[in-house]
């Protein structure tokens, strides 16, 4: 394999694919590309073992080794910083904060994991809920570790023993070898015991093993004791603790794997741990073990069906067996008309061994050029594929069900934003692509486009029409040659999300430079500047505005773009533009032009020499700037555009970047509306915020802030809401510059509702006229920002602008 990096498509994902000869395990020569096959074989029986469990990793980046020299490894349980936006995380709590975990839920995270040499994948007990919680443990786990003078064999023994006092209280467990020494058990749980309670159940029943065969089997942590015994480790239930996932890889001198086994196989007098060609031999054969754990994690997902659901009196089938997959491996949908207190339709489609469910109010929709709302509903059992009747009143979705079509569909993307595929059915749907895009939310409730997609030649076609298509003549475009006073206000993009992109007319993407916007009024050879808000800046950038600054060559133009700084690496940086943004004086101006230089990157034009082109596509506004800019030298700049949306967030997350801007290349400008057509996708989460209060600080910082009170417009009233406080991103500068304007602001009374007592006590409050941003983890339930952190004043926006970010 090519030892360069490439990168392909998996799954509907781009995954960048480094060193794929890159040999991991010496001893046999296994390679990086080897390792990446493997996981991709197994995927389809490990993911759903994996789903919604954090992953901590065990990673060996220079190979693990040989048994002579066995190579160092590390344990990773914070996500990268690097790793793709893509990837599912969630936080957990430690005591220096919350840090996000990744979840691999799906084949591209299995696959970038294997990229980074993550070779053992180690998982809890318990999952996530759909709405971030954590769930009571799943599964049971027991591990059988032999100590020295015990073996496999011994290991085989005392699992047969604990299968017989599960399965005595309703715990059948199943067999892993672990790929290292010994074998683990697993058992199903119905998410009723807590994992204290799952930990005292495994510790009971290894101390009752021990009780009767004390001297082949110990239950004591002391390694002293486990001399020709096998361990019973119970501990692993810990919700603290993790277990090698089942099919993951070991990182020992050959490729063994955690092996889900039969129990007919621990009988094997030849019993030994499994390597991973064995595993993917066994993959192939269709040997699937678990098969019974995964079932119960499905069984899981219908908590929510099976608790709105009264099987005495409703018709519809309760999950009560396992139902076999598509004879041809395909999956499945039903489409339900639905004559319930609203007729609506159900969209059903066969994933994890349920059907993922989206109430449609008005059905597929007939062509390409609308798109229906689709409201996520719970997950249903795989016998609804074929169910109809009716619903007695009273009951949950009382009315009639009918099947409306059913077939099957050939997945294209499955993301947790995203899903398309081709849809073949029986009956009225006929064969169709179909694309659900998430707007809002997340799990039930959540609301989704559903999308009919044009054959791939209308899309050819179109694309080709864009690209080829001409300059619209600007003697079409309305005239006025009179110049305003100032320009007016931009036009904003709507927070997106990767599917939101994807579903715009041929999008085009630009990167989100981090700055402070800013339109350029052309006129009399010079240039004024105003910020976002209207406020003239001109004379904070003379770089751009002074006698000797960059000559457009026009009679007169207005541009919009972003005024960036940036740092000695060149890179752009907020904070230092904080240095800059707010200075009045000629003399600091001048001082901080040499110390912080700017750029202003163009990317719109509204007029040009008397004419409005706000009504032209963005396309050829695009191609008018960039003849009208070309030839100026820097610091004006018309920055690039990116057809490839996974592209151009691989380089913004590389240059440590905010994130992207994506705009239909054929939209028109509409200054001062925040339109659909273009969105903004951010890698980390910010937060513009009003500052209403002070706490004084204490210890290093007494006499100075020690945090700041912060709120934003409350929606549907005139008041501010408190969304929690800052303390932390501040330079002493910062500290310095916000005491200055926060004196004079300062009031007797609050200016938000919603305070703590305890942030309230000693707050000295001001008027709340101030916009800052912040940067944070996520919202907690009652709407606080948690682990926020100071990004700086947003001179350029007032309180009324501020929008609560997804």
């Amino acid at each position: 394999m090519a030892t360069g990096a490439q990168v392909v498509d998996v799954g509907g994902r781009r995954v960048r694919l480094t060193n794929l000869d890159k040999v991991l395990y010496p001893e046999t020569g296994t390679t990086k590309g080897e390792v990446i096959a493997y996981y991709t074989a197994v995927a389809p029986l490990m993911l759903p073992l994996l789903a919604g469990r954090p992953v901590t990793r065990k990673r060996w980046v220079e190979g693990v080794g040989t048994a002579e020299a066995p190579a160092d490894a590390f344990f990773a349980k914070q996500l990268e910083p690097g790793a793709p936006a893509w990837v599912h995380r969630m936080p957990i709590e430690h005591s220096a904060g919350a840090k996000d975990y990744p979840i691999a839920d799906d084949l591209p995270t299995l696959v970038w994991l294997a990229q980074v040499a993550s070779i053992e994948l180690h998982v809890p007990q318990w999952r996530f809920g759909p709405a971030g919680e954590r769930r009571n443990p799943d599964r049971l786990v027991l591990d059988l570790d032999p100590g020295p003078g015990a073996d496999l064999a011994q290991c085989a023994q005392i699992a047969r023993l604990a299968r017989e006092i599960l399965r005595d209280i309703g715990l059948d467990p199943q067999p892993v070898t672990s790929g290292s020494k010994g074998i683990h058990l697993y058992s199903s749980l119905d998410g009723t015991h807590s994992s204290d309670q799952a930990s005292a159940i495994a510790r009971e029943l290894a101390r009752a093993i021990e009780a009767d065969h004390p001297d082949i089997a110990t239950s004591t942590m002391a390694k002293a004791s486990r001399g020709g015994k096998v361990f019973i480790d119970w501990s692993q239930n810990n919700g603290k603790k993790t277990t090698i996932a089942p099919y993951s890889l070991r990182g020992r001198a050959h490729p063994t794997v955690a092996a889900p086994r039969t129990w007919d196989e621990l009988d094997d007098p030849e019993l030994r741990q499994l390597r991973f060609d064995d595993v993917m031999d066994r993959v192939e054969a269709g040997i699937n073990p678990l098969a019974s754990l995964a079932s119960a994690a499905s069984a899981g997902l219908l908590e929510s069906y099976v608790g709105k659901r009264d099987a005495k009196k409703t018709p519809e089938p309760m999950p009560q067996t396992v139902l076999p997959p598509d004879a041809d491996g395909l999956t499945r949908f039903v489409i339900q008309e639905h004559h319930a207190r609203r007729t609506h339709f159900d969209l059903r489609i066969e994933r994890d061994g349920v059907l993922i469910s989206w109430a449609v109010p008005k059905g597929v929709p007939d062509t390409s050029d609308s798109n229906h709302l689709a409201v996520m509903t719970e997950p249903h059992p795989l016998e609804y594929l074929s169910f109809h009747g009716e619903i007695p009143k009273g009951e949950y979705g009382a009315g009639t069900m009918t099947v409306w079509d059913t077939g099957t569909v050939e997945l294209e993307k499955w993301r947790d934003d995203e899903v398309i595929g081709t849809f073949s059915g029986t009956g009225p749907l006929g064969r169709v692509r179909l694309a659900l895009i998430r707007t809002t939310g997340s799990g039930e409730k959540s609301s989704w486009l559903l999308h009919r997609m044009k054959d791939s030649k209308d899309a050819a076609h179109r694309a080709g029409a864009s690209k080829h298509r001409p300059i619209a003549s600007l003697d079409k475009t309305p005239a006025d040659k009179a110049l305003p006073g100032s320009p007016p206000r931009p036009m904003l993009a709507e927070s997106g999300t990767a599917g939101l992109v994807r579903s715009l007319r041929d999008p085009w993407i630009e990167i989100k430079w981090d700055g402070i916007r800013a339109l350029g009024t052309w006129a009399d050879g010079r240039m004024k500047l105003h910020a976002r808000s209207g406020t003239d800046v001109t004379a904070r950038y003379p770089e751009l505005t002074a006698d000797g600054a960059p000559h457009l060559g026009v009679g007169d133009a207005v541009i919009d773009g972003e005024i960036v700084a940036l740092d000695a690496s060149g890179r752009p940086s907020f904070s230092r533009l904080q240095n800059r943004m707010h200075l009045t004086k000629a003399r600091e101006i001048e001082r901080e032009v040499v110390r912080t230089p700017i750029v202003y990157y163009v990317f719109d034009l509204l007029r040009l020499d008397g004419h409005d082109v706000t009504g032209l596509p963005l396309r050829d506004r695009r191609a008018l700037l960039e003849t009208l800019v070309d030839g100026v030298d820097a610091p004006v700049v018309v920055p690039p555009v990116f057809d490839d949306l996974d592209a151009a967030l691989d380089t913004s997350r590389a240059f440590a970047l905010e994130g992207v801007v994506a705009k239909e290349s054929g939209s028109a400008y509409r200054p001062g509306i925040r339109s659909g057509s273009w969105l903004k996708l951010k890698h980390t989460r910010t937060q513009e915020v009003v500052i209403a209060g002070i706490r004084p600080g204490k210890g290093d910082r007494t006499g100075k802030i020690g945090s700041l009170l912060l709120g934003i417009p409350d929606a549907g009233t005139d008041s501010l809401r408190y969304v929690g406080r800052v303390g932390t991103g501040f330079s002493e500068r910062i500290l310095h510059d916000l005491s200055t304007r926060l004196e004079p602001l300062r009031t007797k009374s609050a200016g938000l509702k919603g305070v703590p007592a305890a942030d309230a006590r000693d707050a000295l409050w001001v008027q709340p006229t101030l916009v800052g941003e912040v940067e944070f983890a996520n919202w907690t339930p009652d709407g606080i920002l948690r682990h926020a952190r100071w990004r700086g004043l947003r001179a350029d926006k007032t309180v009324d602008e501020i929008v609560v970010e997804p």
